[in-house]
């Protein structure tokens, strides 16, 4: 016959319950996963099957249950770690975006918005453009296989009911918020440059054209213009889309004290 104890159950539900909630919390904000065109119910069932199958390799604190002080305490280090393992994926998304947003109103595109597929809002259609190419970027690196490697992998060297992220690690990701303006700038700094040369060009032609009107000409131009160089600058912006989400793998891998 076989018997179980309350000590027993409490420790499989633990052993499910915290994995599902560091899972759960950083699918629900990670690029791709965490998009509003992912049903929630999708990402519920992918965090619970992979808890379940990772389920027999995590050990938990022995007589420590989840609505004890200590669990509350194991949750909510659960939580913030998944969350901060999807938000610094997602600021390189979100860079990236933003670095069309700033092209596209040097280009005379400010005006042309389309709904982001991924949250659902208005957006210029060259940050949204930029969105989609990072995203099939990603897809086709196996980043998001890489990601669910790395949360796997992160409960052998971040146990549940460990320190947790401690001080430095929350500092890091604090401090790399600061990845969605360099980020953004380096994808549209050159083409910006570029573009503010087309209007230099434009003001030398108004001194010695006065009567040509340049809001007529200028626009189309600077448009035609701005098209060539974001075709131009399409490998630039893959090839630093793909070293920002080494560093960010990298950056997830050190809060998990995974090795490089």
């Amino acid at each position: 016959m076989i018997t179980l104890t309350t000590a027993q159950l409490e420790t499989w539900i633990g052993q499910l319950f915290w994995p599902f909630l560091r899972i759960g919390a950083c699918l629900m904000v990670a690029p791709i996963f965490g998009a509003r065109f992912v049903p929630p119910q999708t990402r519920l069932i992918l965090a619970g099957a992979i808890a379940l199958l990772i389920a027999p390799m995590i050990t938990v604190p022995a007589g420590v249950t989840a609505l004890s002080g200590a669990g509350v305490v194991i949750t909510a280090n659960e939580v913030l770690i998944g969350l901060a393992m999807g938000f610094i994926l997602q600021v390189i998304f979100d860079s990236l975006a933003m670095g069309g947003q700033l092209l596209s109103n040097s280009m005379g595109l400010s005006f042309a918005f389309n709904v982001d597929p991924m949250r659902g809002a208005s957006t210029p259609v060259l940050g949204q453009f930029y969105m989609l190419l990072v995203t099939l970027t990603f897809l086709a690196l196996n980043g998001h296989l890489t990601l669910i490697r790395t949360l796997v992998d992160g409960f052998g060297t971040l146990p549940v009911g460990g320190a947790g992220l401690g001080r430095d690690g929350l500092w890091m990701v604090v401090t790399w918020g600061q990845q969605l303006f360099s980020g953004a700038l380096a994808v549209a700094l050159p083409g910006m440059t570029a573009l503010l040369v087309v209007n230099l060009g434009f003001g030398v032609m108004s001194r010695a054209a006065p009567t040509l009107n340049l809001f007529a000409v200028g626009f189309p131009i600077t448009l035609i213009f701005g098209l060539l160089i974001l075709l131009a600058g399409l490998p630039s912006v893959q090839t630093s889309f793909i070293a920002l989400i080494g560093e960010a793998l990298d950056l997830v891998r050190s809060l998990l004290r995974l090795p490089a």
